[in-house]
């Protein structure tokens, strides 16, 4: 396993947003947390990225303790945190955000590979390189935020809400180039959602988070065919 998170808890002062989670993903799958708000998932991703500090539990990235890291360290060792609301900077062109995501990086070559491949990735991108962020369409603002996160050639990618306030013909392109990013470039990818049904449908494996803690786990396709969880998270 890749990925391993193991009795994790997360207090904030008397509310345990985070409860006892353990759940572990392979290298290059695809896994969808998802659950009802106020469930926890946005707390165990900024846990998971050096944003919020865990009470207690463990949780390793191959041989990185995720814990006891800055979110600047977590980059360098593969760990990319896409959080909600289209992350960008408005003032920057679409090709600065994306050079800014690869700061770090010091082989320039390397760099405008990274560059070639978003671009590839997301096409529209490419026709917008020179535009200011804030005039993108919110579709393109994600695209971009994604973008920008994969220039710093991440082996773990944390999205939070991707598809938060998009149309959804955006919504499902927004999908299909995340489940793109695990099969072309062997990402794993851990994505909390609100949009269950939309996460299940790319993901390898789903974590069901409920007040907290973990209610079920399994294979996408055996939650989606769970009556419970049907009923519960998928509406129907």
């Amino acid at each position: 396993m890749s990925l391993v998170i193991e009795s994790l808890t997360v207090e904030h002062g008397a509310i345990r947003a985070v409860n006892n989670v353990s759940f572990s993903v392979k290298k290059g799958e695809l896994a969808a947390l998802i659950g009802a708000n106020g469930a926890g998932k946005t707390t165990l991703l900024r846990t998971l990225s050096g944003l919020n500090k865990a009470s207690h539990g463990k949780a390793h990235w191959l041989d990185t303790n995720l814990l006891h890291a800055k979110p600047e360290q977590l980059v360098r060792h593969g760990v990319s945190h896409v959080s909600e609301g289209k992350s960008v900077i408005p003032e920057l062109t679409v090709e600065e955000n994306l050079e800014i995501g690869a700061l770090w990086r010091r082989n320039k070559k390397e760099m405008s590979q990274s560059k070639a491949l978003i671009l590839e990735l997301f096409p529209r991108l490419g026709e917008r390189l020179l535009q200011r962020a804030d005039t993108l369409s919110g579709g393109e603002r994600q695209m971009l935020a994604l973008g920008r996160s994969l220039m710093s050639k991440p082996e773990l990618l944390l999205l939070d809400e991707p598809s938060l306030g998009l149309a959804p013909l955006v919504v499902e392109q927004i999908f299909q180039s995340i489940r793109e990013l695990t099969k072309t470039m062997g990402i794993t990818v851990l994505l909390v959602e609100q949009n269950a049904m939309g996460a299940l449908k790319i993901a390898d494996v789903g974590i069901v988070l409920n007040l907290g803690a973990v209610a079920i786990s399994g294979t996408a396709s055996s939650l989606i065919a769970d009556p419970a969880v049907r009923a519960a998270y998928l509406g129907y």
